[in-house]
């Protein structure tokens, strides 16, 4: 079976620089939690240090922070995303930041190669990227919540987690960074609202992330149809988020 993420490329060009990305009103009850993952990750950076994007995607993140590293490095098991971001590279000239066709279950490079790991809703293979930090060095995270966009996982039956929503992964996750060697230094919650302005755009966002790997507009209009009929409001049609930040130690 092809790779979602292969599929999303092929067909909006892209992930992060792709056409897929619909705008939602998000109203956040304290910060933006992509905005403290940045934050951070930016705080910790330095043109000494050398960085490894797990899951990298396009390239398009890895792209804007590249000025605060000496070298980033991503890797991604996608194969039309890397063909992006090498494009990209080159397109941008940006000449510290290289991509690399991975599994982040057996990553090639040696132990103690980098200073800084970090993952951006990606696969969570601690023990591997314990591996590769130097001592001392640091892993960053943002993940999805177990309470993520739980009411259409539903109304569908079925989706990304299904059912692990009664199970708090910022405890799951904390306990597993202790026992691997890891210092937990930062580890937050955060849950906020989407809102989208019509069905139409609800249904382009979800054809392009992977709430719903299998998401097909024609087979789930009746599953769409009957959410958006009980969450649309005033604001737009709700879809509540929930993302877990982490920043651990070596």
């Amino acid at each position: 079976m092809e790779n979602f993420y292969d599929r999303v490329a092929k067909k909006f060009g892209g992930y992060a620089f792709g056409s897929s990305k619909t705008k939602a009103k998000k109203e956040y009850p304290s910060q933006d939690p992509e905005e403290v993952f940045k934050t951070k990750l930016v705080d910790l950076a330095g043109k000494d240090k050398k960085a490894l994007d797990i899951g990298c995607g396009d390239g398009k993140f890895a792209f804007e922070i590249a000025a605060n590293f000496g070298h980033i490095q991503g890797i991604d098991n996608s194969v039309e995303l890397i063909k992006i971001a090498l494009t990209k590279k080159n397109t941008l000239e940006v000449d510290n930041v290289d991509f690399k066709i991975e599994d982040a279950s057996t990553i090639s490079f040696s132990d103690g190669s980098f200073d800084i790991a970090f993952c951006r809703r990606g696969p969570g293979f601690y023990k591997e990227y314990y591996r590769v930090l130097k001592n001392a060095g640091y892993y960053l995270e943002i993940g999805i919540g177990e309470q993520d966009c739980v009411d259409v996982k539903k109304m569908f039956g079925r989706g990304q987690n299904y059912g692990e929503w009664d199970s708090p992964r910022l405890l799951k996750d904390k306990d597993q960074f202790v026992r691997i060697g890891f210092k937990v230094i930062f580890a937050e919650d955060f849950i906020y609202n989407e809102y989208y302005d019509s069905i139409e755009a609800l249904n382009d966002f979800l054809q392009g992330v992977p709430i719903f790997e299998d998401f097909d507009s024609e087979k789930d209009k009746s599953n769409l149809e009957s959410y958006c009929k009980r969450f649309e409001g005033k604001k737009g049609i709700l879809l509540p988020r929930h993302r877990v930040v982490y920043v651990v130690q070596k």
